[in-house]
């Protein structure tokens, strides 16, 4: 592809959760020159404020579409976010802890992909992270480095000399990194909802391990916590 090719094909499809993270890589990717496409899942989570979050944010950081694609993924649970028979831990935990959704960014990748292609789009972002985060296996980098040589293996795109990129920006960030880049990009947090069990009015626990991350992260940047909690 030429040079002048490339710059006219400057699409890229980004998962946005209406969280902190992902808002932020959306931020990054406009700021980069990407016409941006972003995705969200209506999965059966708990905290269903993240969608109405994840549309505002897309809205106002210039998003060209938004796309919400509906997963009941409380049919096969195994997750406290997705299964009501199961607690969302405010206690810290070993391991990979219940808030794990079985093979999450694997599906969303997937579907991800799939409009990629179909937007003639090459590349993704996600804004997953393998510093401050909760032990999920789909974040660390050898993950996205295998999906990425398999998107490149599995479609029509890739097949016919288009490569794929899988962006992940904040991998080797730590969390107050990421939200002093994020404030360099214009994001405004109040928007965000990251609490894996906010209210419908999108108010944050204030316990849950993404809420903890959340408010540590704030602490070390040196930032104020824009956040809304259910109490003080």
């Amino acid at each position: 592809m030429s040079e002048a090719e490339s710059k006219a094909n400057k699409k890229a499809v980004v998962l946005i959760s209406g969280g902190l993270d992902s808002t932020t890589v959306l931020a990054m990717a406009r700021k980069q020159g990407f016409d941006c496409y972003t995705l969200s899942f209506d999965y059966g989570q708990k905290a269903h404020a993240e969608l109405d979050a994840a549309k505002r944010c897309s809205q106002l950081l210039g998003a060209c579409e938004h796309k919400v694609v509906e997963l009941d993924l409380r049919t096969i649970g195994g997750s406290a976010l997705t299964d009501d028979s199961i607690d969302v831990p405010e206690e810290l935990t070993s391991g990979i802890p219940v808030t794990y959704v079985p093979a999450r960014n694997t599906v969303f990748l997937s579907i991800a992909l799939g409009w990629a292609e179909v937007l003639d789009a090459q590349d993704i972002f996600i804004g997953v992270n393998a510093v401050d985060y909760s032990g999920y296996p789909d974040c660390r980098p050898e993950y996205i480095k295998a999906f990425e040589a398999m998107a490149n293996l599995a479609t029509k795109a890739a097949v016919e000399g288009q490569k794929l990129r899988i962006n992940n920006p904040l991998i080797n960030l730590t969390k107050a990194d990421i939200i002093r880049q994020g404030i360099d990009v214009g994001v405004d947090y109040a928007l965000t909802v990251s609490c894996y069990q906010a209210t419908e009015t999108g108010l944050a626990c204030g316990k849950c391990d993404s809420c903890r991350l959340r408010k540590l992260g704030f602490e070390q940047a040196g930032i104020v916590d824009p956040t809304q909690y259910i109490s003080a």
